[in-house]
């Protein structure tokens, strides 16, 4: 569908397109010009929907390389979040347990945070996966305040369902994360996933935490 026509099927049914996970890999010198402009093109379309958020929630075998390629990937997201910034769009990233690990004593999901400029890239935090990778999202929002725009909350089926993840602590911390907003995610479905869907949400909803 067209974006203007995609949006305005969701506005009629009280819905809006607020945040997208799209991307490519880091392309090699000889595509570049051919990843920008798919960028550009894919940046158009979602500005012309009325997103606000579009975040890369992968990258290829060189990000979980060397520190140089993984350096490479850091200018790449500063670039797509220089263009996301022209077309009022910010631009993120999303973890999973990988970028947790140590390459060379050094924590890759820090390299990215501290080789990232703030003003073009911001990171979309997946608190199951973080918690996978064996790190405490507060320590992150100490270490890192103000850069983890988006949250998906999740858990390893249905919110508040593993018994796994401990969701208070986390909310408390909110403002120092710079959060704007949640998104529900189921990772493994025990129904069909419009029912573990309004589940998760019903539970963030009833808990004195979350306003």
């Amino acid at each position: 569908m067209e974006p203007l026509v995609f949006k305005q099927l969701l506005n009629d049914n009280g819905l809006e397109f607020t945040a997208s996970h799209c991307g490519q890999a880091l392309p090699e010198k000889q595509n570049w010009d051919k990843s920008m402009t798919w960028w550009k093109e894919c940046i158009e379309a979602h500005a012309k929907a009325g997103v606000k958020y579009m975040v890369q929630p992968f990258m290829d075998k060189k990000g979980y390389g060397s520190l140089e390629d993984l350096q490479r990937y850091c200018d790449y997201f500063n670039t797509i979040g220089e263009l996301c910034n022209k077309k009022g769009i910010r631009f993120g990233y999303h973890n999973h347990d990988k970028e947790f690990e140590e390459l060379d004593g050094i924590v890759r999901y820090d390299y990215m945070l501290e080789n990232t400029d703030p003003q073009k890239v911001m990171f979309q935090l997946d608190l199951y996966w973080i918690m996978v990778g064996g790190k405490d999202a507060i320590d992150y929002f100490k270490k890192y305040p103000k850069r983890f725009e988006l949250w998906h909350v999740k858990d390893e089926k249905e919110l508040g369902e593993s018994g796994k993840m401990d969701f208070k602590p986390i909310f408390k911390k909110a403002s120092q994360s710079g959060m704007q907003e949640i998104i529900v995610e189921v990772e493994r479905y025990s129904f069909e996933p419009l029912e573990s869907v309004r589940q998760s949400l019903e539970y963030l909803m009833n808990v004195p935490y979350v306003k």
